[in-house]
């Protein structure tokens, strides 16, 4: 069975920003690039999403994969849909809406 991804506001945010800080070090077209293969990347998670490190305990059914050693990709699944929570870069923290 294939899921829907969907990109939640705040991941949007993060890919974002993610170009904002990379274009005027690297460049435009790498920019794009990079953060083109984290888009691919949390596109695939339409065939097999299950995957990463569940954190009931921080959310239920929150799960994070790495990608590359650079990014974390916090995410949740709900029936057919996978939900991109975060992309996180460079050590960045994970905050939940709703925290105290």
């Amino acid at each position: 069975m294939k899921h829907r991804v969907r990109f939640h506001a705040a991941a949007q945010q993060d890919i974002a920003e993610l170009l904002a800080e990379l274009a005027p070090r690297a460049g435009v077209d790498t920019a794009l690039n990079f953060v083109g293969r984290i888009v691919d990347y949390c596109l695939s998670f339409e065939t097999l999403p299950e995957r990463g490190t569940r954190h009931d305990a921080i959310a239920p059914g929150l799960r994070t994969v790495g990608w590359r050693r650079r990014a974390t990709i916090a995410f949740e699944v709900t029936g057919d849909r996978v939900i991109i929570l975060r992309i996180l870069y460079a050590g960045r923290t994970l905050e939940l809406s709703g925290e105290d």
